[in-house]
């Protein structure tokens, strides 16, 4: 433990928060953090209350760490706003335990199983509901852009579990590609924009590589390609600008877009 000063967990909430839960959840994330393995510079707690009632699990929260310059994710939905608290806190655990042992020395490689730890292989978190809004109602409400890392497919898994991803944007390093990682039901899976036209170098066993060229599409055509496979998230190369962008499906219905910075 690096640093032991307080951190002031910052706090948002949407939706009909149950009272006493932003003080639970506040606790405990201060809690976990107070042996953080290294300075806290900032820390965020979200909770959000879905708008349908008739949603399995319409609590959401969401954790946001700043651990000394390296941004850790964790996030739950549950029925009651308590679980979702509970299990978030969870996985926020097991992301600073990793951080603990050097994540960053190990990437490249799948961490042995150990007693108690959480596994995408062992037990998958269930996909967060959304509010089904009607398809014709649906919009881009949320726009992302940020310069893409340049990395391997097991950097972008190893980002990818550290921040609670189930689909990471980058730039694979061997072909230059502007790629996908994105969780599977046996492990993560690669897609590249371009994979017929690649060189890429040798990807670890337990990440399997797409054929499948990502679809040339306009922001606009992306929506209906998205909600025509039934997937959370739509890899497609922007006939714009010719990179690779994310449509997915955010818990309000809409939509939201992640693109490389220009």
């Amino acid at each position: 433990m690096a640093d032991t000063r307080a951190v002031q967990v910052q706090t948002e909430t949407r939706g009909a928060v149950p009272e006493g839960a932003v003080d639970l959840a506040v606790h405990r994330v201060s809690s976990l953090l107070r042996v953080a393995p290294e300075p806290v510079l900032f820390a965020r707690v979200k909770l959000i209350m879905s708008a349908d009632p008739a949603v399995e699990r319409p609590a959401i929260a969401q954790a946001n760490v700043d651990l000394n310059g390296r941004l850790l994710r964790a996030q739950a939905a549950g029925e009651t706003m308590r679980e979702a608290v509970q299990h978030a806190c969870d996985r926020l655990r097991i992301r600073l335990e990793r951080a603990a042992r050097n994540w960053e020395g190990v990437r490249g490689g799948r961490p042995l199983p150990e007693p108690g730890e959480w596994r995408h292989q062992s037990l998958h978190a269930p996909r967060l509901p959304y509010f089904p809004r009607p398809a014709g109602e649906r919009a881009v409400v949320r726009r992302k852009s940020y310069a893409l890392t340049r990395q391997t497919p097991e950097e972008a898994v190893a980002d990818a579990e550290l921040m609670d991803y189930d689909f990471h944007l980058f730039t694979e390093k061997s072909t230059g590609q502007d790629s996908v990682i994105y969780r599977t039901a046996d492990g993560y899976r690669l897609a590249l924009a371009h994979p017929l036209n690649s060189r890429l170098g040798l990807v670890d066993s337990s990440i399997t590589v797409s054929k499948i060229a990502a679809p040339r599409l306009s922001a606009t055509e992306a929506a209906p390609r998205l909600e025509a496979t039934g997937q959370s998230f739509l890899f497609f190369v922007n006939a714009e600008t010719g990179r690779g962008n994310l449509l997915y499906h955010r818990y309000d219905g809409n939509y939201g877009l992640i693109a490389p910075a220009s």
